[in-house]
């Protein structure tokens, strides 16, 4: 009975469209999914409204409430015009910018969400053409912007677009933001509800000027000129994965020095189609295929990749044989914040009132390198807007040095105010020359890390669990981890739980309960264990995945020690996959 109903309802909201004033092509898609004898794609298109997550809309392009089209996309751009139409109320001129990545309708979305501002009197500064995410971020404070927008679905597979909303400090919108967004967005009833006609006089163009001081900006937190002077020839490759990267990245690596960057030909070509990879997400080591195989060709040092927003950086390091290796998003967060610690330290730049952040999924080894150097270290959600908001909270009381996520972001400078690939880039290209300069290889400086710090080893397990079932079998895995918490992992005891959904934690030694300090509740069940071991388990709010990550720790008194270590971490983290079926 129950499927019954659905499929009532889902009928009668794609008959809405039929009869409503939507495109013709559209409604003929939408007939194709009623008159399909297999009723699946019906309702995942219809059985709800695209909601706003920790990273805005993102969803399957195509006809339907469900999907990126030019009318979900117009709700929300209606609805976020109606919101800042009265949260700024008293200024003459509310102004907004948009910038869109390389897929498939990003251009024609950015379009339309222009028309839609400015048919509601607000001001548009439109990029003149693909631009990364952490450019949009920038531009919204450089002129003074009230909002912003990103068409993006960043790292998705090819079907999958997105929209990113932005505040005035440049962040993703957070609450009551958000909420109250959303709420806008439901008080329209129809498409008709939804300014289409725009006013072309109120679009303004940018591009070049706006690049230019962006780079100026990344100029700026260069800390070791002389070490890029000595070795700015180093042989870099970087490939944008046909995404906005390529606008700014190699840009941005000539201009604070570096002379030697070698492109990926077939993956400059900037297409929504992803051509020459499986996935454009440089989390994926398959994505990296290409330019490692163009560095092992030239014999490079390094190997950098972005996503299609530019927003996210993957690397490939040698080892001591010589060989590419992969560096995860962990490691590329121990390098930075090490780097930039100790050469604050190194230029005595540091004051005692500096701050880093990372995600509670992140790595803990980070911890250990702050407290070493008595700089502050915050925690905080998944997605940037969480970092960005410590950022704000703390803005003329500390200084912000770096803050990250396991999940490939990083952010070195508060100027942007989104995890952002341009800097970080330019940064780990900085970190490779300042170690070839002291006689080491980024390879032998991450073991070095490892030897004063403690050796550490992630995992993260992503499970796919698409549609309305994948989002009812996800939300039944977290409900049985609560009523059923575990007590052991990988053979040792739990000593900690953190509940970030109740805001609790649990001493399970002492028996203790005691409040986390959040600024909201999330979905979140993390275990600790008294030896190091972390396990964290969320659902994602951008993808149909169930999320879980894994960090074992290890000591290792030598370079030849940390094989060994290694694989102990292993051994231990599949024992904890088995335990958990995954």
């Amino acid at each position: 009975m129950e499927e019954e109903t659905l499929l009532a309802f889902v009928t009668d909201r794609a008959q809405s469209w039929i009869n409503g004033n939507y495109d013709e092509a559209t409604k003929a898609e939408v007939q194709q999914m009623l008159d399909s004898e297999d009723k699946s794609k019906l309702i995942d298109a219809f059985y709800k409204d695209l909601e706003f997550g920790t990273g805005g809309l993102r969803g399957i392009m195509g006809a339907g409430s469900n999907r990126m089209n030019i009318y979900t996309v117009g709700s929300a751009t209606q609805g976020l015009s109606n919101y800042l139409l009265k949260e700024f109320a008293e200024l003459d001129q509310i102004k907004v910018v948009i910038g869109h990545d390389c897929r498939n309708n990003s251009r024609r979305f950015a379009e339309i969400s222009a028309d839609i501002f400015t048919a509601n009197g607000i001001k548009v500064y439109l990029f003149e053409s693909l631009r990364p995410t952490p450019e949009v971020s920038y531009a919204i404070r450089k002129l003074g912007c009230q909002s912003g927008i990103m068409i993006t679905a960043s790292h998705n597979p090819k079907e999958y677009n997105g929209y990113k909303a932005y505040w005035n400090d440049g962040a993703q919108v957070l609450g009551p933001h958000d909420k109250n967004i959303i709420a806008e967005v439901n008080r329209i009833a129809s498409i008709d509800d939804i300014r289409f006609n725009g006013n072309k006089e109120l679009i303004e163009i940018i591009g070049k000027d706006m690049d230019k001081a962006f780079i100026e900006e990344i100029r700026k937190l260069v800390l070791s000129p002389e070490a890029i002077q000595r070795q700015g020839d180093i042989k870099i490759v970087y490939t944008p994965l046909h995404g906005a990267g390529i606008t700014m990245v190699p840009a941005a690596l000539r201009a604070i020095g570096f002379t030697n960057i070698i492109n990926v030909p077939e993956q400059d070509v900037t297409s929504g189609d992803f051509p020459t990879v499986v996935s454009p997400n440089p989390e994926e080591p398959a994505a990296l295929d290409l330019a490692i195989k163009r560095a092992i060709e030239t014999d490079a040092e390094l190997v950098m990749a972005t996503d299609p927003d530019g927003d996210r950086i993957g690397t490939a390091i040698r080892d001591n044989e010589g060989n590419f290796i992969l560096v995860n998003g962990n490691q590329t967060m121990l390098i930075y914040l090490y780097y930039i610690m100790n050469r604050r330290k190194e230029l005595g730049l540091l004051t005692g009132k500096e701050f880093a952040v990372k995600t509670i999924v992140t790595t803990e080894l980070v911890r250990d390198i702050a407290n070493k150097k008595g700089i502050e270290l915050f925690d905080c959600y998944t997605g940037f807007k969480w970092i960005a908001e410590i950022i704000r909270k703390n803005e003329g009381t500390k200084q912000y040095i770096g803050g990250g996520e396991e999940s490939y972001g990083f952010l070195a400078g508060d100027f942007v105010r989104d995890k952002d690939s341009v800097s970080a880039c330019t940064l780990f290209a900085e970190i490779a020359a300042w170690a070839k300069d002291n006689g080491k290889t980024m390879y032998q400086l991450l073991e070095d890390i490892y030897l004063e710090y403690g050796y550490s080893k992630e995992v993260g397990i992503s499970l796919v669990r698409k549609g309305k079932e994948g989002a009812d079998e996800i939300e039944s895995m977290m409900k049985n981890f609560r009523a059923n918490p575990k007590t052991t992992l990988g053979g040792s005891s739990i000593t900690l739980i953190k509940d970030f959904a109740k805001l609790e934690a649990i001493d399970t030694v002492h028996n203790e309960h005691f409040a986390l300090e959040m600024p909201t509740t999330s979905n979140v069940i993390q275990y600790f264990t008294e030896e190091g071991t972390k396990l964290s388990i969320r659902p994602s709010g951008t993808e149909p995945k169930i999320k879980f990550y894994i960090e074992v720790r290890g000591v290792a008194k030598t370079r030849e020690d940390l094989p060994k270590v290694e694989e102990a971490a292993l051994k231990k983290i599949n024992a904890i996959r088995e335990e958990l079926g995954i």
